[in-house]
Order: structure tokens, then sequence, then C-alpha cells
């Protein structure tokens, strides 16, 4: 199942898709190691939703909620 990091329940992990923003908000997506094929375990969003707190290659990320809209994630069961 393809969803959008913002999407995912805490704990819940997927595989990296697709990217679906442009220009510089993509490149800073990649530099933080966002890039297809890597695992995004989700750890927690704030109280009133933004940021979101993910796990991707070994350490602990914060991200806005809008580049996590950009995001495809493939969800296993």
């Amino acid at each position: 199942m393809i969803k959008t990091v913002d999407k995912l329940a805490p704990g819940e992990k997927g595989v990296v898709k697709a990217l679906g923003s442009f220009g510089a908000v993509r490149r800073h997506i990649i530099d933080m190691g966002i890039t297809p094929g890597a695992v995004i375990i989700m750890r927690k969003t704030a109280p009133m939703g933004d940021p979101i707190e993910i796990n991707v290659r070994g350490y602990e990320l914060s991200i806005r909620k809008s580049e996590a809209q950009a995001i495809s994630v493939e969800v296993s069961k």
C-alpha cells in the first residue's frame, strides 16, 4: 500500500518510492538522506501535527508536514 509519510502511524515503516517535490525542496529532502529505497520509520508527531519525527538511515530527523506530504512510501503489512 502506498502512503505519504504524514499518513504513517507511529511505529509504522515504509520504503521510499517517490519524491513529489521539485527544485530546492527536493534537493533538501535528498540531502537529508531521504532517497528512493530508504526505509522510513515514523516516530511521532508534534501535538499540532507539525513537525513530524522520523527515523531514516539510523538517525532521528524532524521534517515539516509539507515535506512529509511529498514523500511517498510503500508500507508492507
